[in-house]
């Protein structure tokens, strides 16, 4: 495992992590609301035997630091797009769930020459109404992350997941409740000001749509419609909820990295 590092965007500060051979092909990681870049490891061991893989956290989370201002889902591309710049990165692969999602169909339409394959995992161009979005920020403004990790944690697991598998869901429910508070209704507030239902139309990179059939936080009707969206787009489902990766992870890995693998 490499050492944390980290580059310096203005007043942001974001964490990464690299894995993998230096000769290998990137591939760029975007975690999810709530969590941080260890969200991935259920992954690490596949995708570092084909792929230099780039983790970092999505500012707020884990070691990254927020800024106090407001921010939108054009600045958490942009924070991608500053950290490969800061690695001299001009082309990677990208695979993100859920708010790491998002930032992949941002990042899509409006840098897609710095995109070789997209995978966009768990994840909606569009989660209204707002009204949902600004009951989970007072909530989180008030209480805390505690009074919404458990909400989280039944929406994100399948309830068998939940059952056999408590030391993977403690790992998660620890990343929930170490996310930073203004990282967290930062995001929610960038999540619902979004809307890229139509924008995803110009991605013009090899995308894989990925969805769980069991996630009530984006169904596969939200993947299906990105897929319908985005022309040439894979669609694929698992059986799992929200953190597909944690429920299937050989399946999802096994998927990921066959698609990514493809030459175009």
């Amino acid at each position: 495992m490499s050492e944390s590092q980290f580059i310096v965007r203005g007043t942001l500060r974001l964490h990464y992590r690299i894995d993998g051979e230096a000769d290998a092909p990137w591939l760029m990681l975007c975690n999810s609301l709530g969590t941080n870049l260890h969200m991935w490891q259920p992954q690490m061991d596949a995708l570092t035997k084909h792929f230099r893989v780039l983790r970092y956290d999505a500012r707020g989370h884990g070691e990254s630091f927020v800024p106090g201002e407001p921010f939108t889902m054009a600045d958490l591309a942009d924070d991608a797009i500053a950290l490969l710049d800061h690695l001299a990165i001009t082309k990677t692969h990208f695979c993100g769930l859920s708010l790491g999602g998002m930032t992949g169909m941002w990042l899509g339409t409006h840098y897609g020459s710095r995109i070789a394959r997209l995978v966009l995992s768990n994840t909606s161009p569009y989660m209204g109404p707002a009204s949902n979005w600004d009951t989970r920020i007072k909530l989180v403004t008030e209480g805390g992350m505690p009074t919404v990790t458990d909400s989280v944690i039944a929406r994100w697991f399948t309830p068998h997941f939940r059952e056999t598998a408590a030391d993977k869901i403690a790992i998660v429910q620890k990343m929930l409740l170490d996310t930073s508070v203004p990282g967290y209704v930062g995001c929610c507030a960038a999540i619902r000001d979004m809307d890229q239902r139509i924008s995803i139309s110009e991605i013009a990179n090899p995308t894989l749509v990925i969805a769980g059939s069991r996630d009530p936080s984006t169904p596969p009707g939200d993947g299906k419609g990105i897929a319908a969206t985005i022309t040439g787009a894979r669609y694929l489902e698992f059986d799992a909820a929200h953190l597909s990766n944690w429920e299937q992870p050989e399946q999802y890995n096994e998927n990921l990295c066959a698609f990514l693998m493809e030459t175009d």
